[in-house]
């Protein structure tokens, strides 16, 4: 959706940098101006995982660099800037740091607000970047590495938590399934390629945890995989791994589908939009697309850009929270975990 540009609309520079993504993004209102990201993911990838001080190390050689694209594609000069927004926690401590103090220094030099985003928050405003014309009350699907929620939005910056993950978040039950595998980090556009040729036919554990409600567990089933592929393996069986990927899948992201939905009904919302870096998935993607239909609910996804870390999102809630007057002030500090709740 083209977004209208209107210059009485603030130009917000946003930063992010949580963790193996190096990203800035400028926006003027819900109009996105540019957005630029450099990954480590491909030097993480030699050690299976991120490594904290190797992230930070990326981040502080290439984030003014990354700024700097950022603001040339947007065609704007910094002085042009009415806030910078950027990320102060959850993520690694040493990555959230070289971004945050990045940022002061820009808010200070140029003498403009800075506005510190919750990560989270951030994935949740992703969908406002997508179509101009969202607003609240709607229910979101929050699906990332360290976070699985269902959330209400009752306005731009009140939520709920309606339900969420008990222990492990869906993108790290993909990464650990994905080891399990012997698959290539990030693991989870490795179990989806795979998944495409497997049949859903491995019997797993359902995810919900109580009797109803909204909250998941995704540590037995990541234990469910490991065990069924160890005991074949014990016992001289050949399993197809296509297979095991395809009923992981289907049992980590059916059941999120499913209580979106219901969560959509019971908050009497038409709308339902999703964020985070699994909902990139296409499984996910196109399961919640049928759902919705059915469902006839409005479905406002974020292009798979959007769902993974950026800065672009980051500077969306940064509008929300200008809006609201919330600045922060030059002694914000990082922190490594924020609560849903």
């Amino acid at each position: 959706m083209v977004t209208q540009l209107r210059k009485s609309d603030p130009l917000i520079l946003g930063i992010e940098s949580s963790c193996d993504e190096t990203a800035a993004a400028v926006i003027r209102g819900r109009a996105l101006l540019s957005d630029e990201i450099a990954s480590s993911s491909m030097v993480q990838a030699k050690f299976g995982g991120v490594v904290p001080e190797i992230a930070s190390r990326e981040h502080l050689a290439v984030v003014e660099g990354v700024v700097s694209r950022a603001l040339k594609q947007a065609g704007v000069q910094k002085e042009q800037l009415d806030a910078v927004a950027v990320t102060y926690g959850a993520g690694l401590l040493g990555a959230l740091l070289v971004g945050l103090s990045f940022a002061k220094g820009f808010s200070y030099g140029l003498g403009i607000p800075l506005i510190g985003v919750n990560h989270i928050r951030g994935h949740l405003a992703a969908a406002y970047l997508e179509d101009e014309t969202l607003a609240p009350p709607f229910v979101t699907l929050l699906a990332s590495g360290g976070h699985t929620a269902i959330i209400y939005t009752e306005t731009e910056t009140k939520f709920k938590v309606l339900g969420g993950t008990l222990d492990d978040a869906a993108g790290e039950a993909f990464d650990k399934v994905a080891r399990i595998l012997s698959l290539p980090y990030p693991g989870g556009p490795h179990v989806e390629a795979l998944a495409r040729g497997g049949k859903n036919n491995v019997p797993l554990p359902k995810m919900l945890k109580g009797n109803g409600g909204y909250d998941f567990s995704y540590s037995g089933l990541k234990t469910a995989v490991l065990n069924y592929c160890h005991t074949k393996e014990q016992r001289g069986e050949v399993y197809d791994c296509a297979d095991v990927a395809a009923s992981f899948q289907s049992a980590a992201l059916d059941i999120l589908v499913q209580k979106t939905i219901e969560g959509a009904r019971e908050m009497n919302v038409k709308t339902v939009t999703a964020g985070g870096g699994v909902v990139a998935n296409g499984y996910l993607r196109e399961k919640l697309k049928c759902a919705c239909n059915e469902a006839g609910l409005r479905l406002v996804l974020p292009e798979k850009r959007r769902c993974t870390d950026n800065a672009a999102m980051i500077a969306a809630e940064g509008l929300l929270q200008w809006n609201a007057g919330n600045f922060a002030p030059l002694s914000l500090n990082a922190q490594a975990s924020i609560s849903l709740r």
